[in-house]
């Protein structure tokens, strides 16, 4: 592998470390403005609440990167189904095993080599390269952090404080941020 080729593969590496960090975090603040009990309220019988949501993404990122280059994305051991089960008593409860599901996903995304990017992997059996897991695994992610972010902002109505970009503030926070590449930071330098 060229010294360019290994530069491409390391940015894309640290490119999709960085994306998961961010929508992690945006999830974690909506969170933070959801009372315990509304973590647990569908919006509809059949849609899912938040606590339910986190379950299933945890749950996800714990199959799909444990053992990530040696071992089927779907473990014998997850049970799927049971995801869709609010069964989480205490928001700590909730945010350990939420938790749980990042750190195994950034801890093996940390450790993946340049090299390890023209593997292939596979999922319920699927051949998978390992960037298109990674790219398939963020896709689900994202759809389920955008329903998180959402159901959030509706049940905490008027009192919700703005994680992104505030309505009609686009031109202000271009001024302030315009240059200084906060997307280009490499994933050690936003911890």
């Amino acid at each position: 592998m060229t010294t360019s080729n290994i530069d491409v593969c390391k940015a894309i590496i640290d490119g999709t470390i960085s994306s998961f960090r961010s929508n992690k975090g945006w999830v974690d603040k909506a969170i933070a403005q959801v009372s315990d009990d509304k973590l647990h309220v569908a919006l509809d019988p059949n849609t899912n609440s938040i606590a339910v949501i986190m379950k299933h993404v945890a749950g996800n990122l714990l199959s799909r990167w444990t053992d990530f280059l040696t071992t089927d994305g779907e473990k014998p051991w997850r049970n799927r189904d049971d995801e869709f089960v609010d069964t989480f008593g205490s928001r700590d409860e909730l945010i350990a095993y939420w938790d749980s599901g990042w750190q195994r996903l950034f801890d093996t995304l940390s450790s993946l080599s340049p090299n390890d990017l023209a593997k292939t992997i596979t999922i319920r059996g699927e051949p998978h390269s390992v960037p298109l897991a990674i790219q398939r695994s963020l896709a689900h992610t994202v759809y389920h952090v955008g329903q998180i972010m959402l159901i959030a902002r509706i049940l905490v109505g008027d009192q919700w404080t703005t994680i992104t970009i505030p309505r009609g503030a686009s031109a202000n926070f271009n001024q302030q941020v315009w240059g200084k590449g906060h997307y280009q930071s490499t994933p050690s330098e936003q911890k």
